[in-house]
């Protein structure tokens, strides 16, 4: 009887711990020691995508082998550009139009499925992609097409709660991984192309309440605790009349959380329309009277109260379609400072102090940059004016601007795709591609839920043999250590080891590793479909695991020009492959 009573007591309790199992604030500020699960983008807020494990090597790689492999199923495909989650025993995944599976992370068996059930006339840019999700206490959380953020219960996944973001109608989507925050979740928004206005939220991650909201464009009125608080900038310093009101700036690849300041830090997209000439107020000789700021820009903010700590504009008068966007990414340099990193849609590899948000360097990182001559020591760049797409009220017919090749082309020396940082080498793994476009400058007014651009393109490869570039960068030096070229663009995020590795993927399907320090490849998988999704790595029952999606689509099939005879071949699907080095093949050569 005592024994059967024990059992019950000690059943009881097991059952009430994993009722209560949840993920922390500690948990997910040490997601990157934490070996055996992965519990944020980025594989640590900083996103600097590196795992201290170092069972796989640069010997033995040669020796992994798939483990399972997950259908996302149906026809509801495009781009995967998910990064997994991994969690008691669970992997968490995103799919395209909005949906989210759990899988057992030692099976591959699907536990449960959420689908958004997306209303009609969702307005995405640049594909029906999503980017992963956030998991906080007992809750995962994502982003929908229809500017919605949902919170779903980790076991089963039924929604606890769920709220508007923006109007879908407007032109607003989401499609980053949010990011958790002391008990916040934080969220930026997208739909640039839409005429919308960039920002920032943060809502109550238990309840779903708003707490505060920080537009990045000037002019636009931030809110703490349900009143307004601040004014973002100074009305009219930088934007001419109301351009501001749609001045697009959208928050659209989510941000990072670097502790040791305590800042969120998010970029920021295009100034809308691209049509420089309509918002430009006033010339390079004038200050920044036609900056349009905080678009095209990266930002320090206060993550309790919203407030702007500090910014850093990459591309003023910015006219290309240079977001600035991408990540942000926290490290400490060999000399110990503490710095961030950029790697810029412009093309140039940025620096900063992490205190301020200050200025260090610039080095480009693509090869045939043609819209500036360089970086000045403000960090300011000097523009070449010739190659800004002409204006087309100057035009005979008023039509149409003065058509100028620029490089890299409007989809960036580096686009949403993850760059990751070595702890192992100390230096960055770039995802690049070198290209260029035609571009010039129409007219246009803003119209609600239309798309606001004023310019016109065509994409052009810079190169015969190669469009993609897998770059090794100094970020102490300011050099390129090696290059991987590769005939597509890529469009993978990349992930460093301990075990002197680096990894991503290719839009014809290889799934690689390269040796850190050289640049040679020493593992592929051939996984059925082209890669655009985020792998990560763990440990289970003593071996070490990696994780990637397949599935081709993303930004780069929907545009035409010549890059599309790279990839127009390529076929569709949704597959997440697993692979594992098994024990007794670790030691093996």
């Amino acid at each position: 009887m005592n024994k059967f009573i024990a059992a019950v007591t000690l059943s009881v309790m097991a059952a009430a711990g994993a009722a209560q199992a949840q993920v922390t604030e500690a948990m997910l500020a040490d997601d990157q020691n934490n070996v055996t699960q992965v519990v944020t983008n980025g594989m640590g807020r900083h996103l600097q995508r590196y795992s201290p494990l170092d069972t796989i090597n640069t010997e033995n790689v040669k020796n992994l082998v798939p483990a399972w492999a997950f259908s996302l199923g149906g026809e509801k495909q495009r781009g995967q550009e998910t990064q997994p989650l991994i969690y008691d025993g669970v992997m968490y995944i995103t799919g395209s139009y909005s949906r989210m599976y759990a899988i057992d992370v030692k099976t591959g068996q699907e536990l449960w499925q959420y689908d958004a059930r997306l209303p009609e006339g969702i307005l995405p840019c640049c594909d029906v992609v999503n980017r992963g999700a956030a998991i906080y206490g007992d809750k995962i959380y994502f982003g929908t097409l229809d500017a919605r953020i949902v919170a779903l219960d980790l076991k089963t996944g039924d929604v606890v709660w769920r709220d508007q973001i923006a109007d879908y109608k407007a032109g607003y989507s989401y499609t980053a991984a949010p990011l958790i925050v002391n008990g916040l979740i934080i969220t930026g928004n997208s739909g640039g192309e839409f005429g919308i206005v960039g920002e920032v939220q943060a809502r109550d991650a238990e309840t779903g309440e708003l707490v505060w909201t920080r537009p990045v464009i000037e002019g636009h009125m931030g809110t703490l605790n349900g009143e307004e608080s601040t004014m973002t900038g100074e009305l009219n310093a930088t934007w001419p009349g109301d351009m501001w009101k749609t001045g697009g700036g959208a928050t659209w690849l989510g941000g990072s959380y670097d502790a040791d300041t305590d800042t969120l830090v998010f970029g920021t997209g295009n100034p809308a329309p691209w049509n420089s000439h309509l918002r430009n107020a006033g010339t390079p000789t004038d200050g920044n009277a036609g900056d349009n700021l905080y678009a095209a820009s990266r930002l320090g903010i206060d993550p309790a109260t919203g407030e702007i700590k500090w910014h850093f504009q990459t591309t003023p008068r910015e006219g290309w379609d240079y977001d600035g966007v991408n990540e942000v990414v926290a490290y400490t340099d060999r000399d110990g400072n503490m710095r961030y990193a950029t790697a810029d849609r412009n093309g140039y590899f940025y620096v900063l102090n992490r205190e301020d948000g200050a200025f260090v360097s610039a080095t480009p990182f693509v090869k045939d940059i043609s819209w500036a001559e360089g970086i000045d020591e403000n960090g300011r760049p000097i523009f070449v004016e010739d190659n800004r797409p002409g204006d087309p009220a100057a035009a005979a017919d008023g039509q149409k601007g003065e058509v100028i090749f620029a490089s890299p082309s409007f989809l960036g020396g580096k686009n949403w795709m993850p760059m990751a940082f070595s702890q192992n080498t100390g230096n960055f793994y770039v995802p690049s591609n070198e290209w260029g476009m035609d571009i010039w400058n129409e007219p246009i007014t803003y119209k609600k839920g239309a798309a606001y651009l004023g310019a016109g393109f065509t994409i052009k490869p810079n190169y015969e043999d190669h469009i993609g570039s897998l770059k090794a960068i100094d970020p102490d030096a300011g050099e390129v250590v090696w290059e991987y070229k590769n005939d597509a663009p890529l469009w993978s995020g990349v992930m460093t080891t301990a075990g002197g590795l680096v990894f991503f993927g290719t839009p014809e399907g290889k799934f690689i590793a390269l040796n850190d320090a050289t640049g040679e490849e020493v593992w592929s998988f051939q996984t059925g479909s082209g890669i655009v999704g985020q792998p990560i790595t763990w440990e289970q029952d003593g071996e070490q695991y990696v994780s990637i999606i397949s599935g081709w689509g993303g930004a780069v099939p929907l545009w035409g020009g010549e890059v599309a005879k790279k990839v127009n071949y390529l076929n569709q699907g949704g597959m997440l492959w697993t692979f594992r080095l098994p024990k007794e093949l670790a030691a093996a050569e």
